[in-house]
């Protein structure tokens, strides 16, 4: 068992030497892109819900 979980983890090592981690830049851009989108979606939600909120009022009444 012990010699299972130990070839496992050598395994496990070789192919995080594998691995093209990306650079500083690379990741900066994808957060901007991730925090940019997030924000552009959570005000078109916003002006969704102040619409259909605005309309189910109007019809309510």
């Amino acid at each position: 068992m012990a010699a299972k979980v130990g070839g496992f983890l050598r395994e496990c090592v070789a192919e995080l030497k594998k691995v093209v981690w990306p650079s500083r830049d690379d990741v900066t851009a994808s957060v901007k892109v991730v925090i940019i989108s997030t924000i552009i979606i959570a005000v078109l939600l916003g002006v969704l819900d102040a619409g259909f909120s605005a309309a189910f009022r109007a019809v309510m009444r």
